[in-house]
């Protein structure tokens, strides 16, 4: 029987792909994201999931190896992790009033076989004063997100709504991932 292979040490994303399959391994992926000139935002974390998924899968073919990856992209641009507490300020500003589109590329990986998707999330910011950017930031919860926020912890305060998937805000389309497992073979039929 295959192993199921998480390519990702994001502690977010082995908690939801715990309400998939509690059967499990993580190997987090050691792969070089670079990107190609040119390539959409909104088509940048299919290709860094498949990077990721690759990468492990290279060491094992018998398994099935999920790779994954999450960005938020706000005007076009895309919004990273901040560097710093300046650079939170910064993207949660940016953020401040405003909807972005959070986008996660998920990739199945099985020898030869593979599928990759992406999901799409609309989310809508408060307006947000300064002193709530700073009450936030010093949380310390924004410097390991995408964003500078995370939707399930004390970000939530910040956003007004949301249009589609909460998981796949918080870094994994469970949902989704588990049809398209199925439909790989991954996953009993029911």
């Amino acid at each position: 029987m295959s192993r199921i292979i998480l390519a990702s040490q994001s502690p977010r994303r082995q908690e939801l792909i715990a309400h998939i399959t509690p059967e499990f391994t993580v190997i987090v992926s050691d792969a070089e994201e670079s990107l190609p000139e040119g390539l959409p935002p909104e088509d940048v974390p299919a290709y860094l999931a498949g990077i990721k998924a690759e990468t492990v899968a290279a060491d094992h073919p018998d398994d099935i190896v999920i790779g994954a990856d999450t960005v938020v992209i706000l005007d076009g641009c895309i919004l990273g992790k901040p560097r710093d507490k300046d650079d939170a300020v910064r993207m949660l500003s940016a953020l401040s009033g405003k909807a972005h589109t959070v986008v996660t590329g998920c990739a199945v990986y099985q020898g030869s076989r593979r599928i990759t998707f992406s999901e799409q999330t609309r989310v809508e910011f408060y307006p947000l004063s300064d002193r709530e950017i700073l009450e936030y930031i010093a949380t310390g919860e924004p410097f390991d997100k995408a964003g500078a926020y995370g939707i399930q912890g004390r970000g939530c305060v910040l956003v007004k709504r949301i249009e589609g998937d909460f998981f796949n805000v918080m870094g994994l389309p469970v949902a989704r991932l588990k049809r398209e497992l199925k439909r790989f073979g991954a996953l009993s039929a029911e």
